[in-house]
């Protein structure tokens, strides 16, 4: 893993106290859709079935995920990056991690550095301290970390450039750790939401992912009304995924910048949509290991975005 030329060291706590924080050289993303470069992804080597959600729970029930055809998937996901050219970076596999594939959850990429989240399963706590590991080997400075409560990465949720919404469902982001970040980004002149939600749905990414500028994909049968309204005052289009589609990780896509999506294979609705606006999308099978809890969203840190 190089470092790009010209970046910021690595620190441990780049992030001033009172706000003003300067933007990264050369590592760091703005929003959800301008030109992805680099991404940040697990390998599922060490990849188990865990409790981890509702979700994960209800497929443990009635049919566990099958982790070889899992792994397979997973290499299609990182066939498409590298597709569309994207350069792909990776956590160190560790035996101890089963989840480490779930990339998103233990870091958010911000235009000041990474930060480091604080997770809710006492097992996955140690793929906080593999992160930093990762963004000490790249180059990339960590921006703080969250210390006031829990908060998992695919609650942060940048909607434009400076705008932020940032999800609460009590569990796997505890109220206490969304009002730290919140602070933070309030002292950086951000506007900053925070979405309370059921912890049935894990994360905000479920249910809200931007897909370009002035544009989402939303769920609106779960997405709190005051947050669509609030996305609807912004001016920007909402493209609808259905419920079914949506508890089965549809709505959590990966924009690649340049009107290219990666999306999972079930989500027709959503795919339709996007195809019907000119999209290029790369469709992938993620039946199997979406079965432990997480679609592409989940699955992938941006490292570094450019504007088109």
């Amino acid at each position: 893993m190089t470092p790009i030329a010209g970046d910021d060291a690595f620190t441990l706590k780049r992030r001033r106290d009172g706000g003003g924080t300067p933007g990264l050289n050369g590592w760091g993303c703005a929003n959800e859709y301008d030109v992805l470069t680099d991404v940040l992804l697990g390998k599922p080597d060490h990849l188990r079935h865990l409790s981890t959600s509702s979700l994960s729970r209800k497929y443990l029930r009635e049919a566990p995920c099958d982790v070889a055809v899992a792994k397979e998937q997973h290499k299609e996901l990182v066939a498409a990056y590298e597709h569309f050219g994207v350069s792909v970076h990776y956590h160190e596999p560790t035996p101890e991690l089963p989840m480490q594939v779930y990339s998103r959850d233990s870091s958010f990429m911000t235009p000041y550095g990474a930060v480091i989240t604080n997770m809710c399963n006492w097992w996955r706590r140690g793929e906080n301290f593999a992160a930093i590991r990762t963004y000490q080997e790249l180059g990339i400075p960590i921006y703080d970390m969250v210390t006031a409560g829990l908060f998992e990465g695919g609650d942060f949720n940048v909607i434009e450039d400076g705008v932020v919404l940032i999800g609460c469902g009590g569990e796997r982001t505890t109220e206490e750790g969304a009002l730290q970040v919140k602070d933070w980004f309030d002292k950086e002149g951000w506007e900053t939401r925070l979405a309370f939600f059921d912890p049935y749905y894990v994360h905000i990414d479920l249910m809200v992912v931007m897909i370009a500028e002035k544009l989402a994909a939303v769920c609106l049968d779960c997405t709190p009304p005051d947050v669509v309204e609030w996305l609807k005052a912004k001016k920007i289009d909402i493209i609808d995924v259905p419920f079914p589609d949506t508890v089965t990780l549809g709505c959590n896509v990966m924009s690649l910048g340049r009107d290219r999506v990666i999306a999972p294979k079930h989500s027709r609705t959503l795919i339709e949509a996007l195809k019907a606006r000119g999209f290029e999308v790369a469709d992938v099978d993620m039946s199997e290991i979406s079965k432990t809890g997480g679609g592409i969203h989940c699955m992938a840190q941006a490292l570094r975005r450019v504007p088109a």
